[in-house]
């Protein structure tokens, strides 16, 4: 099987795997509680359809974490170590939770059929049934995800939802790294013990982690053109990363910071930012571009970088030069551009008009029957808005939402009213969902979404980047917009100081060249 054959298998569900009798499911060797979750969201499942299910883990070393032993105990979580793997091979089929057989942080163990739920990148094509989803911030999220599927009442099982949740709050740095709208939405869905939550929160760093963050500190690397600082940590929890980066950038003259370690499948890494030009996701992103994966929010975010993937792309570059090379790169690659302080370069670009064709929008009234004030998440981020203000959007079919200010949404657009079809949506990787300002029930933001029809006066000026570009918005002063080469620096033709960015497709899609 190719990769493409791995990328389409990745849709797995649960119910493929019910034909078997006996099921082993195995978490990488020196588990986390994340691994743990994930394990034990597939072993309350598989146990209750009435299969003979076992949960285990391999490897040099047995889980002595203070964190991850009371995880076991007071969740009951029957998590088996196999002191000598190879002399125990599976009988039934195999999966492998939060890693992928074959790969370095797993030991092998002999199976007569392999099934695997990760949420790092491809590494390994194993078998056919697979289950991979990088942008995820935990496997227990995509763990949910599949029980989700097949209507398992997680809910009912308080001691599962606080595996879940905990297994999410220590992937994602105590949730300082959290960014997928599908993480957020399994946190508020689980029923868990907040107590025991709070005791395995504060049995969490040992006194050699202390001292591996004190070690830390001594081996900054710092750049003075960008005031960045990358720092190169021994092997230690993920969460003791965001301490020593949290330290790090309280430092004068230090804007920006990542600090990773490696681990026998690759390297984690933290990121801070404590200015408005640098969202630390986006950074987060471009760091682990092509060989991992990134996230979070703007302050505050992290990543994972396969070790394979790296040694295949980078085969000579040690990982601290790795690291300090990209952040330069990212300072370098991008212009900024304050929309309020300068005018598009009309001579620059071309002149088009917005295909007659009815758009998806949202009036910000027609949601006051959730409340005064309501939250809607997208796949870029959560966003409050006030009811009883005259704000308008526009919805993209990738399931971006686009402000649009009152005077221009009647002047480019004509009421008409229509229902949103249903093949809107089928683009979109997540469908927005809208929180109930009064009990906090979520509702899926299409139902508010009516289509308008665009004037004949909806006319924009767009210019083809040939670099990286972050655009400060006339409506957002504090947040950026963000451009590739190829994407395309769009401005109102009414309004020159009004730019923002528009990628490719969608500026074909959706508007017309002007002769």
């Amino acid at each position: 099987m190719d990769r493409r054959g791995a990328e389409k298998s990745r849709e797995m569900m649960l119910e493929e795997l019910l034909g078997y009798d006996r099921i082993t499911i195995q978490c990488h060797d020196n588990p986390d509680a994340d691994a743990i979750a994930s394990g034990f969201g597939l072993y309350c499942f598989f146990r209750d359809q009435g299969k003979d299910v076992r949960l285990l883990y391999a490897g040099k070393n047995k889980v002595r974490k203070a964190n991850l032993t009371l995880m076991v105990e007071k969740l009951g979580i029957p998590l088996k170590y196999l002191a000598h793997p190879g002399e125990e091979p599976v009988d039934g089929l195999l999966i492998t939770v939060d890693c992928q057989y074959g790969a370095g942080n797993v030991t092998v163990i002999p199976a007569e059929e392999i099934a695997v739920i990760d949420h790092h990148p491809l590494e390994v094509i194993c078998t056919e049934k697979m289950r991979l989803q990088p942008n995820l911030g935990s496997c227990a999220t995509l763990v949910w995800t599949m029980l989700q599927e097949m209507h398992y009442p997680v809910e009912k099982n308080k001691d599962l939802g606080t595996a879940l949740y905990y297994g999410l709050f220590m992937d994602t740095n105590q949730f300082s790294e959290l960014s997928n709208p599908v993480d957020m939405d399994m946190r508020e869905s689980l029923n868990f013990d907040k107590n025991l939550v709070s005791l395995f929160r504060n049995s969490n760093i040992s006194l050699k982690e202390l001292e591996i963050a004190g070690v830390a500190l001594l081996r900054c690397n710092y750049n003075d053109d960008y005031q960045f600082a990358v720092i190169h940590s021994q092997p230690c929890d993920p969460n003791v990363l965001g301490l020593i980066s949290d330290f790090l950038l309280q430092v004068a003259g230090v804007n920006t910071c990542v600090v990773y370690n490696e681990d026998s499948g690759g390297y984690k890494f933290s990121v801070r930012s404590c200015i408005r030009e640098v969202n630390a996701s986006e950074l987060s992103d471009y760091l682990s571009e092509g060989i991992g994966s990134g996230g979070g929010h703007v302050e505050k975010a992290g990543g994972y970088i396969s070790m394979k993937l790296y040694e295949e792309k980078y085969p000579t570059l040690h990982s601290e030069a790795y690291f300090n090379n990209r952040m330069t790169q990212y300072f370098d690659n991008f212009e900024i551009v304050y929309a309020k302080e300068r005018k598009f370069p009309v001579k620059e670009g071309k002149k088009y008009r917005r295909r007659k064709e009815p758009i998806a929008c949202l009036r910000a009234a027609d949601l006051a029957e959730l409340g005064n004030v309501v939250s809607i998440r997208t796949e870029d981020g959560t966003m409050d808005i006030d009811t009883r203000q005259d704000r308008y959007f526009t919805l993209e079919r990738t399931g971006e939402l686009h402000p649009v200010p009152a005077g221009r949404f009647h002047r480019i657009l004509e009421l008409c009213d229509l229902p949103l079809p249903e093949e809107y949506c089928s683009s979109m990787g997540y469908i927005p969902r809208v929180k109930d300002g009064r009990d906090g029930s979520n509702h899926l933001l299409t139902e508010y979404v009516r289509m308008n029809m665009p004037t004949d006066v909806f006319c924009i000026y767009a210019l083809e980047l040939k670099r990286g570009v972050k655009v400060f918005p006339i409506w957002d002063e504090d947040a950026y917009m963000t451009g590739r080469a190829g994407d395309y620096l769009v401005a109102s033709e009414d309004d020159l100081h009004n730019m923002f960015i528009e990628p490719a497709q969608n500026l074909l899609n959706n508007f017309e060249e002007m002769t």
